[in-house]
């Protein structure tokens, strides 16, 4: 099964999904933290037929015009907002028969639609809070695979630094294994 894992440069999703045996690469403008296949580049100028060949897309569009955590400032971003909305259409339209979108809560559930399920870390073994929202085409909700006590809101109260916004978009590795694990063997079965 081939998986491709969008706008990740963390490489966590991707990497759970190889470490199910899963052909998965890895697209984003930057390099990745975990090595394995992985595209550097604009995934538009691949074009949406490059896709095809996949049987699996999992994609993270950058939130940071896009989540309403950032709502003050949504006035000064209009152009950019749209910018981004039109990005997350684009992924949407790919033509892939099985799809997730990810993003905490933001303005795609009222600009193009609801999310199909809001997912939180502790119920994937990790005792934070971080609600994040999935946007599914012809796959399941994900099944919480262990909850956890402690709600700590670590993401939200990191302090300013310049990256702060790469810790804020990484994957969960509790919530990637339960994607390799219950999206991987849900695709596998649809293809028998």
């Amino acid at each position: 099964m081939k998986v491709a894992v969008l706008c990740e440069f963390s490489g966590r999703v991707r990497h759970a999904f190889e470490e199910n045996g899963y052909d998965a690469v890895s697209f984003d403008l930057l390099d990745t933290e975990i090595p394995g296949k992985h595209i550097i580049g604009d995934i538009t100028k691949l074009g949406p037929g490059y896709f095809k060949k996949f049987d699996l897309v999992v994609a993270h569009p950058p939130c940071t015009d896009l989540a309403v955590s950032g709502a003050r400032w949504f006035k000064y971003k209009q152009k950019e907002q749209r910018e981004a909305l039109d990005f997350v259409r684009w992924i949407m339209n790919l033509p892939v028969k099985h799809m997730a979108i990810e993003n905490p809560v933001s303005i795609i559930s009222s600009h193009i639609r609801k999310p199909d399920q809001i997912i939180q870390p502790w119920q994937f073994g990790h005792g934070e809070t971080k609600k994040t929202c999935l946007w599914l085409k012809n796959l399941p909700p994900l099944t919480p695979t262990d909850i956890v006590g402690g709600r700590n809101q670590r993401v939200h109260r990191l302090g300013p630094s310049k990256d702060r916004w790469k810790e804020r978009s990484r994957t969960y590795p509790g919530i990637a294994k339960a994607m390799a694990d219950q999206w991987g063997k849900y695709v596998l079965e649809a293809y028998k």
